[in-house]
């Protein structure tokens, strides 16, 4: 194939999609900021939907060997008191697959390892990015030096904070706050777990078993943007050192240093297409969405297996390639994204006494089956057909 294709972003959405490139023929070079490239955070979930499409990408027996199939578990109050539990039988009949918990370094080093090490590019910071009907050029700065590209074809996954988009979409009003603050934190641990999340007002925590002996944990609370405190472990057993076990033993396991915090944003206002000329935004970058179903990484890897069978007829059939890929993802993407907001609005951002007590009782009264049935729709996803 004669094309090149240039991704912006070197996490796990744009490996993801120069992985999927690649594997239908394109020549790829990923461009990441970062002088090194590498996967900053703790843990997260892998549902069904992120595992077909890591499956499709030749990766998917990799991850799940680096990560922990979810244990049974389900929904409590801050006291323990269980309002909804899940069978981990249950869970893989729904799915079809059961969900994986793993560390998103060890995500990150499997996608990396896919491809050439010649495609991977850093320390290099995008500057520009212009299109036409003919492709695309990528300014940058390369180890401090101007440099550019010229591409048939420009992947944004470059995060909530996209210069992709900026520069492309300079009329959308970027992220806005979502309203939580979150802490989060990989451990050593080395007892059974459930994957559990746990419910007070105005405040989650929640942990999920992953691979090696560990757990991952956070904890999330509704709070004003841009706080910060001197020592964020002692302000996170502050606000949860007394809710019920283990929640005391796994803060009490971790080291200030394992802690970090970041307020969630979201694409508050919907992109009205994730195309613009040559260029196509993914993951982050297109549908920003907050955390509370658990698929912001699963839907970055669904969007990456579509555009790489969108496209794996090469640049001489790009224009219809990525109308297929804005047509097949931005629908679904953007309904997740708003089902997120609301799951949080219902969630952990409930706060009044009486509300809280209508929806605890309200989801014990609910058969777990239905609950299970809920949540499953939207990890019902299969990787397209070239």
């Amino acid at each position: 194939m004669d094309g090149h294709a240039v991704v912006v972003g070197g996490g796990i959405g744009g490996l993801a999609a120069a992985l999927a490139l690649h594997r239908t023929g394109w020549p790829v070079t990923v461009l990441e900021r970062a002088p090194e490239l590498g996967e900053v955070g703790a843990g997260l979930t892998l549902m069904s939907n992120a595992l077909r499409g890591l499956d499709a990408l030749g990766v998917g027996a990799a991850v799940r060997a680096h990560g922990r199939a979810e244990a049974p578990g389900g929904l409590r109050t801050r006291s323990g008191r269980w309002l909804s539990r899940v069978d981990g039988a249950d869970l893989t009949r729904q799915l079809g697959t059961t969900a994986l918990g793993v560390h998103r370094g060890r995500l990150h080093g499997v996608l990396r390892d896919a491809l050439p090490a010649a495609a991977l590019r850093t320390d290099a910071e995008v500057t520009d990015v212009t299109t036409d009907p003919d492709g695309a050029r990528v300014r940058h700065r390369w180890r401090g030096e101007p440099a550019e590209l010229a591409a048939d074809l420009v992947v944004g996954a470059d995060g909530l904070r996209s210069a992709v988009r900026s520069r492309l979409w300079p009329e959308h009003p970027g992220p806005t706050y979502a309203g939580t603050t979150a802490w989060r934190a990989a451990i050593r641990w080395d007892d059974p777990l459930p994957t559990a999340v746990s419910w007070g007002p105005g405040a989650e925590f929640g942990m999920v078993p992953l691979g090696a002996d560990q757990v991952y944990w956070y904890a999330a609370v509704t709070a004003p943007p841009g706080g910060r405190a001197p020592d964020e472990l002692a302000a996170v057993r502050e606000r949860f050192g007394d809710w019920h076990d283990p929640v005391p033993a796994l803060l009490a396991a971790t080291r200030p240093e394992q802690v970090l915090r970041h307020d969630l944003h979201h694409l508050g206002t919907p992109l009205p297409s994730y195309v613009r000329g040559r260029v196509a935004l993914l993951g982050d970058a297109a549908h920003a969405m907050t955390p509370f179903l658990g698929q912001g990484a699963c839907q970055a890897i669904e969007d990456a297996v579509t555009l790489g069978a969108a496209c794996a007829g090469g640049p001489a059939h790009l224009d219809a390639a990525l109308a297929r890929y804005d047509r097949e993802r931005r629908p679904r993407s953007q309904a997740v994204a708003r089902a997120s907001a609301r799951a949080g609005r219902f969630g952990q951002q409930l706060r009044h006494p009486v509300a809280v007590t209508l929806r605890d009782t309200l989801i014990r009264l609910t058969p777990s089956r239905v609950a299970l049935r809920q949540a499953a729709r939207y990890a019902d996803w299969h990787p397209p057909r070239d």
